[in-house]
């Protein structure tokens, strides 16, 4: 019988003394020199960095887009990532859908049913309907949007109630209310560039899983994100990195570049975990 996410996150922490999910959201135009620009070469980038980081990474994300974008072959290669993965290290797909009845179910189903995703990313702007679908897996995450790095966040996210509470405060405590026991896990993504507001979120709830994007490329605090985020136990954390490992170097060093990056983020991690 598979563990439950937060479970087998915890394991992985213990193991790397980290908690990195690297993205994947490679371009075909940015591989480094000595790569074909085209599907074979993104196909052997990804092998490539995936093979060199499987002891040092707990999740890996890939971006539906980067995959959307090469059409059949590109759900091909996202299926043939799922067999390069092994099961201690979490697969997390960043899809960002947010639709209701059966075409929420029928997402649900494509992403931890077909693909066997471990975790996916969700927008909870219709309301439950648009969420509980993927609650219904068992041993997965379904991470609901809640508070992102982008600078536009504060369009909507950070808009004040007349009670006094932010949006992203109301999502937050409002989604609590969806989960079921014995279904799947429900975890936020909350923005590193967000990560003053990190304090509000653990006060809402120590207990969820937090995906914690915009490290590196975006400017995002690591210390602040790890002092704050983690929760009581020390983990229920998962830090994504994507641009500064991935285009870490143009050139034929380009893992020798990537494995300096992932060490120095690491580094810093070991001095939490």
């Amino acid at each position: 019988m598979l563990e439950s996410f937060s479970s087998r996150l915890s394991k992985a922490i213990q193991r790397t003394r980290g908690c990195l999910c690297l993205g994947l959201d490679a371009e075909i135009s940015k591989l480094p020199s000595g790569f074909p620009k085209d599907f074979s070469g993104i196909r052997k980038f990804y092998k490539s960095i995936i093979e060199s980081t499987l002891s040092q990474v707990v999740a890996y994300k890939p971006n539906i887009a980067f995959f959307e974008i090469l059409g059949k072959a590109g759900w091909e290669l996202l299926e043939e990532i799922r067999t390069w993965i092994p099961s201690e290290i979490l697969l997390i797909l960043d899809v960002k859908r947010g639709d209701i009845g059966n075409t929420s179910r029928l997402y649900a189903e494509t992403y931890f049913g077909n693909i066997k995703a471990d975790g996916v990313t969700v927008s909870p702007y219709l309301g439950r309907d648009a969420v509980l679908p993927f609650l219904a897996y068992a041993n997965t995450c379904t991470f609901i949007l809640c508070l992102t790095s982008n600078a536009s966040a504060a369009d909507f996210q950070l808009a004040e109630l007349k009670s006094g509470e932010k949006i992203y405060e109301n999502v937050a405590k409002y989604s609590l209310e969806w989960e079921q026991p014995g279904a799947g896990e429900l975890g936020w993504v909350i923005g590193a560039t967000q990560s003053q507001f990190l304090k509000s979120i653990r006060r809402i709830s120590d207990k969820v899983t937090l995906l914690i994007p915009g490290i590196g490329a975006q400017g995002g605090d690591l210390k602040e994100v790890l002092e704050f985020g983690r929760n009581n136990n020390g983990d229920g954390i998962l830090v994504n990195v994507s641009r500064s490992i991935l285009y870490a170097s143009g050139g034929t060093d380009y893992l020798l570049k990537s494995n300096e990056e992932i060490l120095k983020i690491l580094s810093q991690m070991r001095s939490f975990f």
